[in-house]
């Protein structure tokens, strides 16, 4: 099928198809609608270029990520690009915003520029547009779903060993009731990171306590309206464990508001290691996911698929290590009463 049964299926010239498939806004809003309820109805995937068409492939791959105003993904994008262009690869990038609908819509525009493979760093991942995916034969790689088959490779990240060494640094200093702040519920990656703090803790000898353990969404607010919750508690946990260094940079604040004192009276330990976590005050104690490594780990995995599409994928790993700044310090003694309010 192609853009002229398009047209005669909705009753257009090629033309007015074409002018949709590129959003042009000379057409006419019932039309451009009437139009793409054909193109959904029956999957058309327009062609993306004469070169991709006579060698098969585009020399490029998508890079779909969550949130670009989280600095971990334009620092982890730096990194990635400059591995594409030593590869002489190009590279299409696109946002999802935590919105399932606007996952799908950027999954069809990979497809209309026919890439190589695609790169899902998104965390909310729905079987339809991974289905759209593998039904246009284009290989997928995923970051810590942490399930392959053939054609879908992941590349996970290693929770447990950093979170072991973030909890027994706590442990050393005297704290024995650590909370933790998470990322948004039903999220495989969020489970992947409170089972991680869950083990490290019950391994510590420390107890899990599942009131301590509360939901965030990733953003420096989830970290703020975490905070609250820990700093009203009649019995708070004196360490705080964060799901990645925003929602720990908005704990902090929430502390700092109320007078709480960073490490003096409650210490806090990040995720990801963002370059803002030396620059914040207190400098921020966190987990390093090493960007470099993440990004050659995702380009291996999207060039071996791109070369054997229809292969069995594969899982690789990506290690996290603690970095120790001023955010811990000792346990103390007593809690103070907390501060105003925000």
């Amino acid at each position: 099928m192609d853009m002229r049964d398009i047209a005669k299926i909705a009753g257009v010239s090629s033309a007015t198809v074409s002018r949709v498939i590129n959003g042009s806004s000379l057409v006419r809003p019932e039309t451009a609608e009437r139009v793409q309820r054909v193109i959904e109805k029956t999957n058309f995937v327009p062609n993306g270029s004469a070169t991709t068409l006579k060698y098969g492939r585009s020399s490029t791959f998508g890079l779909i990520i969550p949130d670009i105003t989280n600095p971990f993904f334009p620092e982890l994008i730096r990194c990635f690009e400059a591995i594409l262009v030593s590869n002489d690869q190009d590279m299409l990038m696109a946002t999802t915003d935590f919105q399932p609908a606007k996952l799908q819509r950027t999954i069809r525009r990979m497809l209309i520029r026919k890439v190589d493979a695609v790169a899902l760093l998104a965390a909310e991942i729905e079987t339809q547009p991974i289905e759209s995916l593998m039904h246009n034969r284009v290989p997928l790689v995923t970051l810590d779903r942490r399930s392959i088959a053939r054609g879908v490779s992941d590349v996970a990240v290693e929770y447990l060993s950093g979170m072991k060494q973030a909890v027994e640094h706590l442990k050393r200093l005297g704290h024995r009731r650590i909370g933790y702040i998470g990322g948004s519920l039903g999220l495989t990656i969020s489970e992947h990171r409170v089972e991680g703090f869950r083990t490290a803790i019950e391994e510590a000898g420390l107890k899990y306590d599942p009131k301590f353990v509360l939901p965030g969404n990733y953003r420096i607010s989830g970290g703020e309206a975490g905070m609250r919750e820990i700093l009203a508690m009649k019995t708070r946990p004196t360490a705080i464990l964060a799901t990645n260094d925003l929602t720990a940079i908005g704990a902090m604040r929430v502390a700092r508001v109320q007078g709480v004192g960073i490490p003096e009276e409650i210490s806090i330990i990040g995720f990801d290691d963002i370059e803002l976590c030396e620059i914040v005050y207190p400098a921020l104690t966190t987990l390093r996911l090493p960007r470099q490594e993440l990004a050659q780990a995702l380009f291996r995995a999207l060039d071996v698929l791109a070369k054997h599409p229809h292969g069995r994928g594969h899982q690789s790993m990506v290690s996290t290590t603690l970095v120790i700044r001023d955010s811990t310090g000792p346990a103390p003694r007593d809690r103070k009463p907390a501060g105003k309010s925000v």
